[in-house]
């Protein structure tokens, strides 16, 4: 199987995820990146912090970017 990094990219900053997880496909990545986003934000809107335009760089093993999922696309504002 697969292994996908979740890196977050906020103010410019690459944060790596140094471990990744094994995920069958890219659409699952996706889904997983989309409940993490949702997840950090509840906690920052808790607190009353910035969302800010934090993003996951998913990338594969050799580094490919698979997928850019910016936090604020999670949210459904209707």
């Amino acid at each position: 199987m697969p292994r996908y990094y979740f890196h977050v990219r906020k103010d410019g900053i690459l944060e790596k995820d140094p471990d990744g997880t094994e995920l069958a496909t890219p659409g699952i990545a996706y889904e997983e990146a989309i409940k993490a986003a949702r997840e950090i934000i509840s906690e920052k809107v808790l607190k009353g912090d910035i969302i800010g335009d934090h993003q996951f760089e998913i990338t594969t093993d050799d580094g490919t970017v698979a997928k850019v999922v910016p936090f604020r696309s999670s949210l459904n504002l209707g």
